[in-house]
């Protein structure tokens, strides 16, 4: 039988890019990325998000492709409305991929690859989707449009992805895990449709500072006092990293927020009912306590 420690590193392990999946990745983003620079002036592009920050959960969506238009394109789309660079980047994508594969949202295209993803989160080592994200140049950030709002928003991809690795290097290695491991739940089914915690980076932002003291060793005790930690935190407004943008929370109003809490809290009970059971002997019975919160890629054996 497995050791709660060797499950968790073995859950740990599933949740990361394999080769086949990586080679899959590349392949996507760079069919996009070449299209995209044949029908507009690009000065440059380059992946951001969760995936380049390495935070990424499985099944792998939408993967964030940044495109910084180049300046002669600023009179033609930077003094217009969001609307009309996201609708300019949608009827491209859509001459590629089809009507039916591309959404426009909020800050993005959505490209999705009519991927099938089988009960147990696995999508035979494809990637789903990518986001395409226009941008301009602002100083030493970047202008993103905002149909939402009807505007243009800043944002600097480069400082979260620097906090990142330096809140990865300063608990051991094992952040980035741990961030996947409870992005991962926030995923499961069994919240139905609709996340607890949206958009799931709100939650990366919160470890930020959530995670703190140091690693100590035990996936089973950090996941139980991480989910605590955010369940006494969720309802807090959790600005930009960058401090740029609007606060990430805003995307939670105050019945998301009250929801997100109980949901939150039960995981933390559930952590620590999961944790007693080991105490007493009961490993197997652990296991599927730990299955049962978090997923079908959490092992049993």
């Amino acid at each position: 039988m497995l050791t709660i420690d060797e499950a968790f590193r073995k859950f740990k392990s599933r949740l990361e890019l394999n080769e086949r999946e990586r080679q899959n990745a590349i392949k996507r983003h760079t069919e996009v990325r070449e299209h995209m620079r044949e029908r507009f002036s690009i000065d440059r592009d380059f992946l951001t998000g969760s995936y380049a920050r390495y935070t990424k959960t499985k099944p792998l969506k939408d993967i964030d492709i940044f495109f910084v238009l180049k300046e002669s394109e600023r009179s033609k789309y930077r003094e217009k409305a969001p609307d009309v660079v996201l609708d300019d980047f949608h009827a491209a994508l859509v001459d590629k991929y089809g009507a039916n594969s591309v959404r426009r949202q909020g800050r993005s295209i959505n490209v999705d690859f009519g991927v099938h993803i089988d009960a147990e989160d696995n999508t035979d080592y494809r990637v789903v989707s990518v986001d395409v994200v226009p941008a301009f140049v602002a100083s030493d950030n970047y202008e993103i449009p905002c149909a939402d709002t009807s505007k243009w928003i800043l944002t600097n991809p480069q400082i979260h992805a620097q906090k990142a690795t330096d809140a990865h290097q300063a608990f051991s290695s094992e952040w980035k895990g741990l961030v996947r491991m409870v992005k991962y739940w926030n995923n499961n089914p069994q919240h139905g449709t609709d996340k607890p915690v949206k958009p799931s980076f709100l939650l990366e932002v919160m470890a930020l500072e959530c995670l703190h003291g140091g690693w100590q060793g035990r996936f089973d005790y950090e996941i139980q006092a991480f989910f605590s930690t955010l369940a006494d935190r969720v309802d807090e407004e959790w600005p930009d990293p960058a401090g740029l943008g609007e606060p990430i929370s805003n995307g939670m109003d105050q019945a998301r927020r009250e929801r997100a809490k109980k949901l939150l809290q039960q995981a933390s009970t559930d952590a620590s009912n999961a944790i007693q059971l080991v105490k007493r002997g009961q490993t197997g019975e652990a296991l599927k306590a730990w299955r049962a919160l978090f997923g079908t890629k959490f092992p049993l054996s």
